[in-house]
């Protein structure tokens, strides 16, 4: 009696048990249809986006350039671009540190001490010497 008493206990348990891992699994089957959607509406976003930076880029390049100085700009930038990039790259892909990160301030952004003109206060008057 003792036996199928404890054997009964062991199907209920198993029934519960394989009640969970149905449930478990339909939430997952929901969960993978809902990425696929969000995948799907991202992709399709993502195209839109490219279409629309294309589009732009298009009428951009047919622009008359208003000053040759402009071109020349364009031209520096781009090279400085293609320059720094080497030392870039690994920062972007996210496999090191910042490529400033030890060096201090990078050159064209050093640190400078503040006066009270930069906090919209008045200059302190000069002390006079004893006479």
């Amino acid at each position: 009696m003792e036996l199928v008493e404890k054997h009964e206990e062991i199907l209920w348990r198993r029934g519960e048990l394989l009640k969970q891992m149905e449930t478990g699994r339909q939430q997952l089957n929901i969960q993978r249809k809902q990425q696929m959607k969000e995948c799907v509406e991202a992709r399709c976003r993502n195209a839109s986006l490219l279409q629309n930076l294309q589009k732009i880029e298009d009428r951009l390049r047919g622009r008359q350039l208003q000053h040759p100085n402009l071109l020349i700009l364009e031209t520096s930038y781009w090279a400085s671009v293609e320059e720094s990039l080497p030392v870039w790259e690994h920062f972007l892909l996210g496999k090191g540190p910042h490529p400033t990160d030890g060096h201090g301030h990078p050159p064209w952004r050093g640190k400078r001490a503040s006066t009270a003109k930069d906090h919209g206060l008045t200059p302190r008057p000069k002390p006079r010497s004893a006479r």
